[in-house]
């Protein structure tokens, strides 16, 4: 058993029922989100509905603690759902885009949204998105 085995045992039982997630789908961008929730920066996410539709199990889940992991898998950071809300990509508020931590505005999250979960970088303005609210409760690299 490896030691990052240990690791994740001991946070099954520190945090039971936490879910391990990425936020990001290269390297690179892993590791700059990864970096602006560390520094509590971004403390929201969000994904399609679609991406939950047939396993809703994955929603998260108001006060459940989950696992951001790093670029090889590895526990990074635990977080706390603080909120979670089913809205349609035009009634995302500024307030919520900017939780996301990564724009300067909400048009600019608006394209970067489009152009990630979108059709050749239109996004339906009645696309239902679940976006999350969440607290960073402890970053693993400072155990």
């Amino acid at each position: 058993m490896t030691n990052a085995d240990d690791n994740m045992e001991d946070l099954q039982v520190t945090y039971p029922g936490a879910g391990t997630f990425q936020l990001g789908a290269t390297k690179g961008r892993v590791e700059h989100l990864n970096k602006l929730v560390a520094a509590k920066q971004k403390t929201a996410t969000c994904l399609p509905w679609s991406e939950f539709e047939n396993d809703q199990d994955a929603l998260p889940q108001v006060g459940r603690c989950d696992i951001i992991a790093d670029w090889d898998g590895a526990p990074a950071m635990v977080v706390r759902t603080v909120s979670v809300d089913k809205v349609k990509f035009r009634h995302v508020t500024p307030q919520m885009a900017m939780a996301e931590g990564e724009d300067k505005d909400i048009e600019a999250w608006r394209k970067r949204t489009a152009k990630a979960f979108g059709t050749k970088g239109v996004l339906d303005r009645d696309t239902m998105l679940v976006f999350e609210t969440f607290e960073l409760v402890e970053d693993l690299g400072l155990r």
